[in-house]
C-alpha cells in the first residue's frame, strides 16, 4: 500500500482559432506559419502608442467552452495586466484576466480507464476559464550559438482553463485533457494540435500522507507536457520522485519543473511564482466586459452537439453498442461520416420498401460502424492518411455495406474492394461485377462442390458423426478453397451439415 498519495491540478492553454490575433488585425496562423515575423504590427509587438481593441469572436469562443463545461459565465469580466520580463514577451507584461474570468466553476464528466483495474467514472471540477494572449517563440540556434524570437505567436487568443485539485492518477488526468480535446474540436474553436502548441498541458502535483489532508503537500508544477503520453509518463515520474524524497525525510521544494521526453524525467527551471509576483492591475485601455443573460442564451444555442450528447443519440436513434459509439465520437470527422452513411442506408431502405424492424436497422447501422472502425481505419493507418483524406465517398462506402449484408459478397472480397475504393475510387458494384467477385449461394452448384469435398476428407466426415464439431468448419473451408472464396460461407454450412447427416 502506498504511504504516500497524488494531489494533481490541470493547467491547460488553447490557442483559439479565430481569423485575427486576440488585441489586433493581425492573421492568426495559430504557430502555422513559417516565415519568422510575418504576421505583426505595432499592437502585438508592444510599440509604444498602440492600442489592443479585444477580439469578439475570441470572447465568444471561451464563452462557449464555458457552457460545454458546465461553467458558470461572468455577466461582468475584465481584462489586467500580468506583468513579467521575457525576451518573447515584446510589452513586459501580458494582458490576461485575474480576478473577474470570463467563466467560473464548472466541471468535466470522464470515463477512465486505467492501465490496471476497471473502467470507472471521475467528475473533475473547473476552477475558471480565462482569456489572454499568447507569447512569441525563442528558437535556438545551438550550433552559432544564437537565439532568435518570432512574434508571429505574439498576441495569438489563448484561453487557459485551471481545474481543481481533485485529480488522483495521471491516468485521469489523461483522460480530462483526452476529453477536453474532443470538447474544444466539437465546438471548432481550436485544432488543439498538442504536437503544434495549440494545447498546451501543465500539471500541479503534490503528495500527502494516506489518511492525512489532500491538500498538505508541496505543489510542483510540471510544463513542457505536450502529448497526452508526455501528461500521463510526466505525472508518474514526479510522483515516483516526490514520494523519494518524502520517504527519505526530505522536502519538497515548490518549485516549476520541465519534462524532457526523451531522458523520461522532469528538470528543475525555477521557483515557482505566486500572482502577486506578477503586480496585476486592470488593463487600462480595454472597457470592462458586460453580459446579459439574453446575450449568453444565445451563445447557448448556437452550441453544436458535444461529444457525450452525439454518443447518446448513436446508441438510442441508430442502435450501436456503446463501445461502437465511444469510439466513432473520439473522432468528429469520423463521427459525421458515419452519420452521412446511415442517412444513405436509411434512404436505401425507404427506396427498396423494406419494412425493417429497429433491430434490422440496428443491425445494419452496426455493420456500418464495425466496418469503418477496423477496415477503414486499417486501411488509412497503413496508408499513412488521417480521416480527413480518406477518398471514398458516403454514399460509396453505404453500397459496398449494402453488398455485404445482402451477402452479395462475403468479408474476404469486401477487403478487396475497399482496397480497389482506396487506391482508384469508383462503384462498389462494378468493381464486385469486373472482378468477379459475388457469392456463389446456388445450392445445386455448391452441393456438387460439397460432395466432391467429402469423398476427398473421409475422415473428416468420420469425426463430424463422431460429434466433434469443428470438423465441419475444416470442410467449409476446403469449400471456400475449392470455389476460389466465392462460395456463401453459410449456404455451404448448411448444406454440408444437411449432407453429413444423410450419410450418417
Amino acid at each position: 500500500m502506498l504511504k504516500y498519495l497524488p494531489t494533481i491540478g490541470m493547467e491547460v492553454h488553447v490557442e483559439l482559432a479565430t481569423e485575427s490575433k486576440m488585441f489586433c488585425s493581425c492573421a492568426n496562423g495559430l504557430g502555422l506559419e513559417k516565415e519568422p515575423n510575418k504576421n505583426i504590427c505595432p499592437v502585438c509587438t508592444g510599440q509604444p502608442g498602440s492600442l489592443p481593441v479585444p477580439n469578439q469572436k475570441a470572447i465568444d469562443f471561451v464563452i462557449q467552452a464555458g457552457l460545454a463545461l458546465n461553467c458558470q459565465i461572468a455577466s461582468q469580466s475584465k481584462f489586467d495586466r500580468k506583468n513579467y520580463f521575457y525576451p518573447d514577451l515584446p510589452k513586459g507584461y501580458q494582458i490576461s484576466q485575474f480576478d473577474q474570468p470570463l467563466c467560473g466553476r464548472g466541471f468535466l464528466d470522464l470515463e477512465v480507464l486505467p492501465r490496471q483495474g476497471d473502467k470507472y467514472e471521475k467528475r473533475v471540477g473547473i476552477t475558471r476559464i480565462h482569456l489572454e494572449e499568447d507569447t512569441g517563440k525563442l528558437l535556438h540556434d545551438k550550433a552559432n550559438g544564437e537565439t532568435w524570437v518570432d512574434f508571429n505567436r505574439a498576441g495569438v487568443p489563448l484561453m487557459e482553463l485551471v481545474t481543481e485539485p481533485e485529480i488522483a492518477s495521471s491516468a485521469e488526468a489523461k483522460a480530462f485533457c483526452q476529453q477536453l480535446q474532443l470538447i474544444l474540436r466539437y465546438l471548432k474553436i481550436s485544432p488543439a494540435d498538442m504536437e503544434k502548441g495549440q494545447m498546451r498541458c501543465e500539471a500541479n502535483i503534490s503528495l500527502y500522507p494516506r489518511g492525512g489532508d489532500r491538500l498538505s503537500g508541496t505543489k510542483v508544477e510540471l510544463k513542457n507536457l505536450n502529448s497526452f503520453k508526455a501528461v500521463e509518463r510526466g505525472i508518474e515520474f514526479e510522483i515516483s520522485r516526490q514520494a523519494e524524497i518524502l520517504e527519505s525525510g526530505g522536502f519538497v521544494r515548490q518549485e516549476t519543473r520541465g519534462w524532457d521526453e526523451n531522458r523520461g524525467e522532469s528538470f528543475s527551471q525555477r521557483s515557482k511564482e505566486n500572482s502577486n509576483d506578477y503586480r496585476y492591475f486592470p488593463e487600462p485601455d480595454i472597457l470592462p466586459l458586460r453580459f446579459s443573460n439574453q446575450e449568453i442564451e444565445e451563445i447557448k444555442r448556437g452550441l453544436p452537439e458535444l461529444p457525450w450528447e452525439k454518443k447518446r443519440r448513436l446508441i438510442s436513434q441508430l442502435g450501436l453498442k456503446p463501445d461502437s459509439a465511444a469510439v466513432l465520437v473520439s473522432a468528429p470527422e469520423m463521427a459525421d461520416y458515419f452519420e452521412k452513411v446511415s442517412s444513405e442506408l436509411e434512404n436505401w431502405l425507404s427506396e427498396e420498401g423494406r419494412e425493417f424492424s429497429e433491430s434490422g436497422k440496428a443491425k445494419l447501422n452496426q455493420l456500418a460502424a464495425n466496418y469503418l472502425i477496423t477496415e477503414i481505419q486499417r486501411h488509412l493507418f497503413s496508408k499513412g492518411l488521417s480521416f480527413e483524406k480518406i477518398n471514398i465517398t458516403p454514399e460509396n462506402f453505404a453500397e459496398l455495406i449494402k453488398l455485404v449484408y445482402e451477402k452479395t459478397i462475403n468479408s474476404s472480397a469486401a477487403q478487396i474492394v475497399l482496397e480497389e475504393l482506396f487506391l482508384r475510387g469508383g462503384d462498389p458494384s462494378q468493381i464486385v461485377q469486373e472482378k468477379k467477385l459475388a457469392q456463389n449461394s446456388d445450392v445445386g452448384q455448391l452441393e456438387k462442390v460439397a460432395r466432391l469435398v467429402m469423398e476427398k476428407n473421409p475422415q473428416s466426415v468420420a469425426d463430424y458423426q463422431k460429434g466433434k464439431e469443428n470438423a465441419v468448419k475444416f470442410l467449409v473451408g476446403q469449400v471456400m478453397r475449392e470455389t476460389q472464396g466465392s462460395a456463401n460461407p453459410e449456404a455451404v454450412l448448411e448444406i454440408l451439415k444437411k449432407l453429413l447427416a444423410e450419410s450418417v
